[in-house]
């Protein structure tokens, strides 16, 4: 029933849009209008338009960021980019360790916890040295300009972890002077506040920014309680017209609680984390070549006490842990002859820690792990245009070498073709890999050593097509994938152990559209199917979301619903699904030419879901805030 109730409101959306065809005709062209040759970064080492890459990909602009009025940038992902899921646990906060949410899956491929997303900022990876995947918590919407998402796999540019899809957080960077400061501040249910304030400067060929956020809640439940202080930080200076170069800051010490779930709670299971990145970028830009040369520290500490069932003693120990990655990458793209593009890049990398228990008595402590590991890459990609830039054929190889797991190959190739300027036509073949962590290969029981890489195969065609002067744009995807090696726990004597021996098959289709039906009032709707042959945890079968936006003089407003039917919450011993929807609406008022207010609601419907196991989400949340822009 649930599957047909999604379907129904796609077509609802559908005819909703068509019937606003005479009205959008009227009008003139909208300067918002969508455009198939938007330019993006993610996915190829340069700037280019999105028509001329074979692959899926989802940009979600500033515009959206700012009106969802959220936190976190991921709950909007997950709303806005079909094929992508995210799983949460409360009002606020994702956590870590145990009962932590904040799973990222691409077409049901991610990990648990997530390794096989990549999620990058400015295209510097954020992933843990030890651990090996990203920090949910430290992705926030006051460091985004956009988001360009990769739908499917990208390890033939992005290495490991890459090999579900890539998450690329782009902040603000400006080419023209301007000075220009906000502040905001957001409080409701639950005794949450979200307040923020960011500022930014460009005089001549100097550019300066910063954001800092404090976010707090006591959540839902008791013992979920969330703190989080973070800030952003870019300083940027152009040599002349071909060269320019960026430092930049990213830091977040976050504070969590973790109640357990409702039939097994927990006492004092707490944890302490502080996550950061430096980088330094040297850019170039000439007629026909340009590159780019990144040097990258990322940084954390974790500090967790796994806390004690009722009626248990404390345990006489806490985890500690120290992680690192440092790295260089280097790119540069060269117009070999008329409408080519070839690049050629190299990544290095050391990535590793240490991590110990700390006894609380007298004993010493007990280390856990004490490893560093290096790779190195280097790749090839070409793009050459045929047929008066109507046929883009696209190609590349990567060749991977990681201190453990020695070489591993990765090709792709596709190709993209536009018969129109209102119509594009896609096919790629890529392949995707993700060398074990060092958490599943020496940490913790099931660690095993001699892990081997996951892989996998990714078969996909895409159809865009833009109508009413841009304003209405539809897209169709459908992919297989194939793989092997994914690693699970087996028993062995009746000890765990890890081993590649999982497999994945998976297949479906995504379907997107934006409709810009005056200047003042838009629409956008997407839905994901997905079949599984083996099923996968935090992954729903079907995904539909619905939303738009009116404005008109001093008032805004949007809402949106999401349908999720057939989400996986649990797949061993037996598997256990949940189907929900949920409405969110927001509200703004221009009081004046620099104060707006807003309100917003979520779970409008007052649904009970969850979608970490054991871990119910909130009913109907509120919210109330201000922003001042000068």
């Amino acid at each position: 029933m649930k599957r047909y109730k999604v379907q129904l409101v796609l077509i609802l959306y559908l005819c909703f849009s068509f019937a606003f065809k005479s009205n959008a005709q009227q009008t003139l062209l909208i300067k918002d209008s969508i455009q198939l040759d938007e330019v993006i970064v993610t996915g190829t080492s340069r700037t280019i338009s999105i028509r001329h890459l074979p692959m899926s990909i989802s940009v979600v602009n500033n515009k959206e960021i700012k009106s969802r009025l959220t936190t976190s940038l991921l709950p909007l992902l997950s709303e806005e980019v079909p094929g992508l899921f995210i799983t949460q646990r409360g009002v606020m906060g994702y956590g870590v360790a145990a009962g932590a949410a904040g799973g990222m899956n691409v077409r049901g491929v991610g990990g648990s916890p997530t390794a096989g997303v990549l999620v990058l900022i400015d295209g510097n990876p954020q992933y843990m040295g030890l651990m090996g995947h990203p920090l949910a918590d430290s992705y926030q919407s006051l460091m985004a300009e956009k988001v360009e998402v990769i739908r499917g796999p990208a390890s033939m540019l992005y290495g490991s972890n890459a090999m579900g899809g890539v998450i690329n957080i782009i902040t603000d960077q400006t080419k023209t002077d301007i000075n220009k400061a906000s502040a905001q501040i957001m409080y409701g249910s639950y005794n949450t506040l979200s307040s923020e304030v960011s500022a930014m400067s460009r005089k001549n060929a100097i550019q300066g920014s910063f954001n800092i956020g404090y976010n707090r809640s006591e959540g839902h439940r008791e013992n979920m309680n969330f703190e989080q202080l973070n800030g952003q930080g870019k300083l940027g200076y152009e040599f002349n017209s071909n060269w320019s170069s960026y430092i930049d800051l990213n830091l977040s010490t976050t504070k969590s609680s973790n109640p357990g779930t409702v039939t097994i709670g927990i006492i004092d299971n707490d944890a302490n984390v502080t996550r950061g990145t430096v980088s330094a970028s040297f850019k170039n830009d000439f007629e026909k070549t340009s590159g780019a040369i990144k040097l990258y520290y990322n940084f954390g500490t974790h500090e967790i006490n796994d806390g004690y069932k009722p009626g248990e003693s404390s345990l006489p120990y806490r985890f500690h842990s120290t992680d690192q990655m440092m790295g260089l990458s280097a790119h540069q793209t060269y117009s070999l002859f008329t409408n080519n593009n070839t690049t050629a890049g190299i990544d290095l990398q050391r990535f590793g820690g240490k991590a110990w228990n700390k006894f609380t008595d007298q004993r010493e402590d007990k280390s856990l792990a004490d490893v560093h590991l290096f790779e190195v890459a280097g790749y090839v990609h070409t793009q050459q245009a045929l047929l008066s830039n109507k046929l883009w054929l696209n190609a590349g190889v990567r060749l991977d070498f990681h201190e453990t797991n020695g070489a591993e190959w990765i090709p792709q190739i596709g190709v993209s073709f536009s018969p129109t300027s209102s119509n594009v036509l896609k096919a790629m073949v890529s392949k995707g890999f993700r060398n074990a962590t060092i958490r599943e290969m020496y940490m913790f029981p099931p660690q095993n050593p001699d892990l081997k890489p996951e892989r996998l195969m990714n078969y996909e065609v895409s159809y865009t097509q833009n109508l009413f002067q841009n304003r209405l744009s539809i897209g169709l995807n459908v992919f297989y994938i194939n793989g092997d090696n994914m690693i699970q726990t087996n028993f062995i004597d009746g000890k765990p152990i890890n081993l590649n021996s999982g497999k994945i098959e998976n297949k479906g289709m995504e379907v997107s559209s934006k409709y810009q039906i005056t200047k003042s009032l838009n629409l956008s709707a997407n839905y994901s199917y997905l079949d599984m042959n083996h099923a996968i945890v935090g992954t729903p079968k079907h995904k539909f979301y619905a939303g738009g936006s009116f404005t008109k003089e001093k008032w805004s407003f949007s809402t949106g619903i999401q349908v999720i039917s057939n989400l996986y919450t649990t797949v061993q011993p037996k598997e256990q699904t949940m189907s929900f929807n949920l409405w969110n609406a927001r509200v703004n008022y221009k009081a004046t030419s620099i104060l707006t207010l807003f309100a917003k609601g979520e779970n409008l419907l007052g649904e009970k879901y969850e979608m970490n196991a054991g871990y119910p989400m909130p009913k109907t949340t509120v919210f109330g805030g201000l922003r001042i822009q000068l």
